[in-house]
């Protein structure tokens, strides 16, 4: 089993080098929603085709997503939001939640991991932002670990209250893309180096650059099994960037599917806006536990080409019929318009409003976990 590597002390030019990316994390963090698409090197030949009647296993075969030099969103609509309608949110728009702002709680995570490491089945832990920890018959599995932050003007209402050193260690370290609030450098440096990494395509340059050589890259519906526990990389609604300059897509996004040594199955859907995917993974699949991204959906005009909210994700997960779900990229980082502990109260309100989604037993479904929680199977 791998460790954490000690943290180190900075250097002047490490310091440098943080900053910079700080800097670049808030340029690509800024146009999260844009796809990127109208980048001058996307051509018109590789725009995506939303009325496309392939399944999504037809889709992947095809390698429908590969473009000439970039990875191709084939669910997202043309005439994408660009920097421009990034300026005219920021400049123009207004903010109809910012006097929620005030209320916002900072809430520091404290988890006692004695219990999920002596626990002999399945756990699931959700850490902070996105960052989920699955502990399946001993094996460890970190999803998008995030701990320090992104950089310094954004507040983290999570802090992190536990040293990292208390928790398992990860023996497989899973990233679904490669934003910044998913894949965090600062982070994967207290992993050991040698710790199995599985990523969709690309990413060669990231994890070079840190050591990190024990790598499965993973293509839509391809699969890394160990004999005991299958994990897959699934098709979204989303996409990717690293840096500005090579700009969007360069890099492959993904959800994954993970049949546990313990039996369940669990979907993990990374940041991805509704599509009719849901349903066909649905139909494929058992899902036992969705967990789904839902946050920094406002404003909806502009979110809506990258992330689900509260009335798309209660159809996603009626899409997948999953039998149990609880939602994570909420309480950490204000990235939209919406106060960062509102995401699940709208989540409850659109499932008790709803007639048919009551008479579905619907709200039974949606579980009540908060930043360091842990659910046991």
């Amino acid at each position: 089993m791998k460790g954490w590597s000690p943290m180190k002390r900075k250097t002047r030019r490490e310091f440098m080098v943080s900053a910079t990316r700080w800097g670049l994390n808030l340029a690509i963090l800024s146009m999260i929603p844009s796809t990127g698409c109208s980048h001058a090197q996307t051509a018109k030949a590789e725009l995506p085709v939303t009325d496309n009647p392939l399944t999504l296993m037809q889709m992947a075969q095809q390698k429908r997503h590969h473009g000439k030099d970039r990875f191709i969103n084939p669910f997202a609509p043309q005439g994408k939001k660009g920097f421009s309608d990034f300026l005219k949110w920021k400049l123009f728009s207004e903010n109809h939640f910012k006097e929620q702002y005030a209320d916002e709680p900072v809430n520091p995570v404290k988890i006692d991991w004695k219990p999920v490491m002596t626990h002999d089945g399945l756990s699931v832990t959700y850490i902070n932002h996105a960052s989920v920890l699955i502990r399946d018959a001993g094996v460890s599995i970190l999803v998008d670990p995030v701990f320090f932050g992104l950089f310094p003007i954004f507040t983290n209402f999570t802090p992190l209250e536990f040293d990292i050193d208390t928790m398992p260690k990860p023996d497989h370290v899973l990233i679904t893309h490669g934003h910044y609030d998913h894949l965090d450098k600062d982070t994967l440096s207290v992993i050991d180096p040698d710790t199995h990494v599985i990523t969709p395509l690309g990413y060669d340059s990231v994890f070079s650059s840190m050591g990190m050589k024990n790598r499965t890259k993973l293509d839509w519906f391809n699969a890394f099994d160990d004999g005991t526990r299958r994990i897959m990389l699934l098709p979204c609604n989303h996409w990717t960037m690293r840096n500005p300059i090579m700009g969007p897509n360069r890099n492959l996004w993904g959800s994954y599917l993970i049949t546990t040594a313990s039996g369940p199955t669990i979907f993990i859907s990374g940041d991805t806006a509704y599509f009719k995917g849901f349903k066909e993974i649905g139909d494929r699949y058992d899902i036992d536990l969705a967990i789904l991204s839902v946050g920094a959906y406002e404003p909806r005009w502009f979110m809506k080409q990258s992330h689900m909210n509260p009335v798309e994700a209660v159809q996603a997960v009626k899409d997948l019929k999953a039998k149990r779900m609880f939602i994570v990229h909420w309480g950490t980082f204000r990235l939209g318009d919406e106060p960062v502990h509102v995401p699940p109260l709208d989540m409850r309100l659109e499932l008790d409003m709803r007639l048919e989604l009551q008479k579905a037993n619907m709200a039974e479904r949606l579980l009540n976990i908060k930043h360091g929680d842990t659910l046991y199977f």
